[in-house]
């Protein structure tokens, strides 16, 4: 089973019925990393796109778990019109929803640019630096795929309560055929924000919904290298909400993204 992320999407792209197939070696926690489930949709979708028509926003619901292993990407074209084109997918695993997704692709158009600081900082690490080793009992495996570090506020389960953190991270493989997944997937690096507040790492969490908004047109973006920096919202009654702004090596907003999230935090005697 392949574990490079640029040869299961080329072999998505290539299949006729749009099965996929994961590596154990994507998983985190129950699941195959949403990052990556995520750009499996985007690949399936992006067949019923135009080519001149870039990914504008994507709006995703974690169903349940998508385990390792086979899985087939069911697309619906919603809508093509002059300027956008409104698409949705499901993985479906064992007769199972596992990820739903709406995505809107749009042309170019002129019109007033507003630019604003979502406060870039240009301190990228040096090439090869593995970000899983920055702790690596508290990292999910998928990590081994990234380069990258951890530049600001506490890593999960460290105590380290800080309302934001600030990650670089770089895809260890080449892709450049997959410029809309290259955003996708390294855009979910980030965990709960809350869970920093934590010590017990008997404190699990999962993503329930996701909108990523692409700011940038990701076919313009050819670096490998992101800065993600993630804000924590708000917390309570078990669900926690958080915002991040991703952005390319060069200093260009790529992406902004928000998210809610379940944690469990156990019960103290």
């Amino acid at each position: 089973m392949k574990s490079d992320l640029a040869d299961i999407l080329g072999a998505l792209r290539d299949h006729p019925d749009n099965l996929a197939n994961v590596s154990e070696h994507w998983s985190q926690g129950r699941s195959v990393y949403g990052g990556v489930a995520a750009a499996l949709a985007v690949t399936a979708m992006r067949k019923e796109v135009a080519a001149d028509r870039s990914l504008r926003s994507l709006m995703v619901s974690f169903v349940g778990p998508l385990q390792p292993g086979e899985s087939a990407v069911r697309t619906r074209l919603l809508r093509e019109g002059g300027n956008v084109t409104q698409t949705s997918a499901e993985i479906v695993q064992d007769g199972q929803v596992c990820l739903q997704t709406l995505a809107a692709y749009g042309k170019p158009r002129e019109g007033l640019a507003i630019a604003v600081d979502h406060g870039f900082t240009a301190d990228r690490p040096e090439p090869d630096t593995p970000l899983r080793e920055q702790d690596p009992k508290r990292m999910p495996g998928f990590l081994k795929f990234y380069e990258g570090r951890w530049m600001e506020g506490g890593t999960p389960y460290s105590g380290d309560a800080k309302d934001t953190i600030r990650i670089w991270a770089a895809h260890r493989t080449d892709l450049s055929e997959f410029r809309d997944e290259a955003v996708v997937a390294v855009s979910d690096i980030p965990p709960p924000v809350l869970l920093n507040r934590f010590t017990d790492t008997r404190t699990p969490s999962s993503s329930l919904s996701w909108s990523l908004e692409l700011v940038t047109p990701p076919e313009r973006i050819d670096t490998r290298w992101f800065l993600l920096k993630f804000d924590i919202e708000w917390a309570a009654d078990g669900y926690t909400q958080q915002s991040g702004a991703i952005f390319s090596e060069d200093g260009r907003l790529a992406a902004l993204s928000r998210q809610t999230m379940v944690y469990f935090q156990p019960k103290t005697n």
